[in-house]
């Protein structure tokens, strides 16, 4: 399977709180929920079906909850097609501590995690898809397991929260696959790994 991220964020790159308020309010956030209602039908669509195409899922713990909480459980929500297809794809979610998953047809991972999805990669098929997780998908950037990047920039400009890529980390080229802007002015971008940056020599 390849394997592919999704992740929402602001001019600012914060992913932090895309959905609604009351989402992630960790150190403090106070300005979720950016994300809800932006994008035209057209960026709706692709959404949906970026989804449907997906093999398996990968989650970090965080996501998985919020997820299981929501697409999982709530009647509305499973209903729709980015639920269904959730609902009915395997489930796989890094965590230590996780013990007893709520959701049905989810796997944890737990030990060698590199291993487990690297062997999860090697099995036939289409998509094992990361969507949110920022912590897992740098952890998956760093660890050179991440096939293909989708960003949906909205924006707006947040000022506070947690970024997917941090001040100080890993340095990564990326070659840039696909680019288109909806008449909403969210950008969607999708880009392939392509090792280290080459810097100007002074």
């Amino acid at each position: 399977m390849k394997l592919t991220t999704m992740t929402q964020v602001t001019i600012d790159g914060v992913m932090q709180g895309n959905g609604g308020a009351s989402d992630d309010r960790r150190n403090g956030f106070e300005r979720g929920g950016w994300a809800r209602g932006k994008g035209d039908d057209e960026t709706r669509t692709f959404i949906t079906q970026t989804y449907q195409r997906a093999e398996a899922f990968l989650f970090g713990r965080r996501t998985y909850e919020l997820f299981a909480g929501s697409w999982g459980s709530i009647d509305q929500m499973r209903a729709h097609p980015i639920g269904v297809a959730l609902n009915e794809a395997p489930k796989y979610v890094a965590s230590t501590t996780l013990t007893a998953p709520r959701w049905e047809d989810t796997t944890v991972l737990r030990g060698d995690l590199a291993a487990a999805i690297s062997e999860l990669k090697a099995k036939p098929g289409g998509e094992l898809q990361v969507h949110g997780s920022g912590i897992l998908t740098r952890w998956l950037l760093e660890n050179d397991l991440v096939d293909e990047m989708t960003l949906l920039t909205v924006p707006v400009v947040v000022g506070q929260g947690a970024r997917l890529f941090p001040d100080a980390g890993p340095d990564l080229a990326l070659d840039l696959v696909e680019s288109r802007v909806d008449s909403k002015g969210v950008t969607i971008q999708v880009y392939r790994p392509a090792g280290r940056p080459r810097y100007a020599r002074a």
